[in-house]
């Protein structure tokens, strides 16, 4: 991640629209998104778990471009065989 210089200067959230001087910018997917907030980033950008809806903070998991917070969900949704940890 990139990082800018923004002394003294207000620049907008892209989720909550807050001016804030100590901003960042995240680069996805090709587009740029500014942010005050890591909280604000995770709302805008982190993917939803088909199952549960949860904001998939984490690794998630994904099957078929259908991403899950955990392989419990993964299962109650029919999806067998994906796994969050490794077996000792």
């Amino acid at each position: 991640m990139e990082e800018k210089s923004r002394v003294n200067q207000a620049t907008r959230c892209d989720t909550c629209h807050n001016e804030y001087d100590k901003t960042f910018d995240v680069i996805m997917n090709g587009n740029t998104y500014t942010f005050d907030s890591f909280e604000c980033a995770i709302h805008l950008l982190a993917p939803r778990c088909d199952h549960c809806s949860c904001r998939i903070i984490g690794h998630g998991l994904e099957s078929n471009g259908v991403f899950y917070c955990c392989d419990h969900c993964a299962e109650a949704s029919g999806v067998m065989g994906l796994r969050d940890r490794i077996e000792a």
